[in-house]
């Protein structure tokens, strides 16, 4: 028998009434009726109230007990009156007679905050005491479900033949799009181990090896900035590769994984498989993003081919864009003035254009005089505008235009109120450009620099550089990037002439990717895979507006974890130690 409970608080019913029992754990909360005291005890499976009468030797000392002490308690079960059933707890019908309690750990200081009260505390105070805010029943059961859809993870890919293996924390600095987190070496002056923003190349090494289906739940290492699908500094992704696989390969595992994930741990409906494909073109087109919402009903449409001849000064050689909202003609003027101010302040959108349809058909709004007979016939037709809808303009140039319409699209579908409820939507998005241009004006590669394109060589040596499509790959549910996916370039040849284009030279590749580029000349085989993010998951699944809700110790969004105290201050002694010395004034 334990030492400290025969049961736990979450599993005494009406069976164990006459049963003498032992409960540990925190005591939740204590009221004092005079001739009663009962003590809520808790543990991470439940309640369980305990009560002493008030002529008990013990009742001074219940009730002085300071909630969130640990104690144990031993006594009788029994049931409660009809009327003070609690059909709110599992335990709610019962309770124990104390005859016996012990302080296990009695709370010596002041709480800084209620841990189970609806009112909540500052997030960065609740960081700082992360051990009482997991106390909290909704923060702690998303730690408890995140362990389940871990293990159930899991289960899934070995079922399907995968192997799990661990690949190395330390290794070396890799041009992966993220700033590294390095790490100085001690026995090796000046240099310097990174930590791996993904296991990339390890598991396509694991490929080459012989390996023909490897997975991990891999811990990744990213110094970025937070966002609230963002975790800083860590964060976890169900990595998966495959030999000798296409991209519909990795889809079918994978969409497979995720319904299946999604289903059994959540009660909203979930899209069924085979998942809608979207090349990023028409993402971009349609949605106006490469990671579309698809319970936003709202499609994006170009119409700058019915304006080529306009002498609307705001639409003259512009790549125009609009968003038909069915029925929302009635919407008020401060409705469609917010909108604008939103495009404006928001979107960096020189403006909002807007015009709404009148039950005779006629225009009214905004640029209404501007729109000729002709160009309001083939904006109907093109559109399906109709009496009682409200359509909006968006004119700007080609490579800005997108992205307006697709802030302008998502708050148009909250306002609204238009995204369906209560259900997941998958997609993917495929058929991602090999390149692009840069801020600074240079083409460089698009998306994973290892990814296959689509045409091979002749491709690579015929196309123009931004008209080459790489077999790229995106899993999107709500509006959520999930994963990033490829079918990697395993062919050295390919591999020059891909980076080539992209202005590095065969020495950068040496020297970058020594170990992936040497291991792709002794018979490497065609491979894919993708890493689904397990956090983001979470997060959709628990329906939690912030990431750092469904992991036990996050960092906060300045990269600090206010618990630990980290990043901190190190010794001298440390810091010579790995040949360390720092240039600044403040280190003291």
């Amino acid at each position: 028998m334990n030492e400290y409970r025969t049961h736990n608080c979450g599993e005494i019913r009406k069976e164990n009434v006459g049963q003498r029992v032992e409960i540990a754990g925190w005591v939740h909360a204590i009221r004092d009726l005079g001739g009663l005291v009962f003590m809520h005890l808790r543990d991470q499976y439940g309640i369980t109230q305990c009560v002493i009468s008030g002529e008990s030797d013990l009742v001074e000392t219940v009730s002085r007990i300071p909630t969130e002490s640990t104690v144990s308690v031993e006594g009788i079960v029994r049931s409660r009156d009809e009327h003070d059933i609690n059909k709110d707890m599992t335990t709610g019908e019962v309770e124990v007679v104390i005859d016996k309690v012990e302080i296990l750990g009695k709370r010596l200081k002041p709480l800084p905050f209620e841990v189970n009260s609806d009112i909540e505390a500052r997030e960065d105070l609740r960081l700082q005491y992360r051990f009482l805010d997991l106390r909290n029943e909704k923060l702690r059961n998303n730690i408890l479900l995140r362990s389940k859809i871990i293990q159930f993870l899991r289960a899934q890919m070995i079922e399907r033949g995968f192997t799990e293996v661990q690949t190395p924390i330390l290794t070396s600095s890799s041009p992966e799009g993220a700033r590294d987190y390095l790490v100085p070496s001690r026995v090796h002056p000046g240099r310097f181990y990174a930590l791996p923003q993904a296991p990339q190349q390890f598991k396509q090494l694991l490929m080459v090896s012989g390996i023909d289906k490897y997975f991990q739940i891999a811990p990744c290492f990213r110094d970025e900035d937070a966002r609230a699908d963002r975790a800083p500094g860590e964060f976890y992704q169900l990595d998966m590769e495959m030999a000798f696989a296409t991209q519909e390969d990795v889809f079918a595992v994978m969409e497979k994984v995720m319904y299946d994930t999604f289903v059994k741990f959540s009660n909203k409906k979930v899209s069924e498989y085979p998942f809608p494909r979207i090349t990023y073109r028409d993402a971009m087109l349609k949605y106006g993003s490469d990671k579309p919402d698809l319970r936003n009903p709202l499609i994006i449409q170009d119409v700058t081919d019915i304006f080529k001849d306009t002498e609307f000064n705001a639409f003259k050689d512009k790549t125009i864009r609009v968003i038909v909202t069915p029925n929302a003609a009635n919407s008020s003027r401060k409705f469609f003035d917010k909108m604008v101010e939103f495009a404006t302040e928001e979107c960096n959108a020189k403006g909002l254009a807007w015009v709404k349809v009148n039950e005779d058909g006629s225009y009214q709004g905004s640029i209404a005089k501007f729109i000729t007979e002709k160009q309001a016939k083939l904006l109907n037709e093109k559109t399906g505008l109709k009496p009682g809808d409200a359509i909006f303009f968006v004119a700007d140039e080609e490579d800005k235009v997108s992205g307006i319409a697709g802030e302008i699209r998502k708050e148009l579908g909250n306002r609204l109120d238009l995204l369906e409820k209560d259900v997941f939507k998958f997609c993917w998005i495929i058929d991602f450009p090999m390149y692009e241009i840069s801020d600074e004006g240079e083409l460089e590669f698009s998306h994973n620099p290892f990814s296959m394109p689509q045409g091979g060589m002749e491709a690579l040596e015929n196309k123009e550089p931004l008209d080459i499509l790489a077999y790229q790959y995106d899993i999107v549910c709500n509006g959520i990037e999930l994963s990033s996916g490829a079918v990697r370039n395993h062919d050295p040849e390919l591999m020059i002439k891909a980076f080539e284009i992209a202005g590095y030279s065969k020495e950068v590749i040496e020297e970058k990717f020594s170990a992936l580029f040497n291991a792709f000349h002794y018979g490497a085989p065609p491979h894919a895979g993708i890493a689904p993010g397990v956090d983001r998951m979470i997060m959709l699944i628990t329906d939690e507006p912030n990431i750092r809700s469904v992991i036990a110790f996050p960092m906060n969004s300045k990269a600090q974890d206010l618990l630990m105290g980290s990043p901190g201050r190190v010794t001298e002694e440390q810091l010579k130690e790995v040949h360390i010395k720092l240039d600044l004034k403040d280190n003291k």
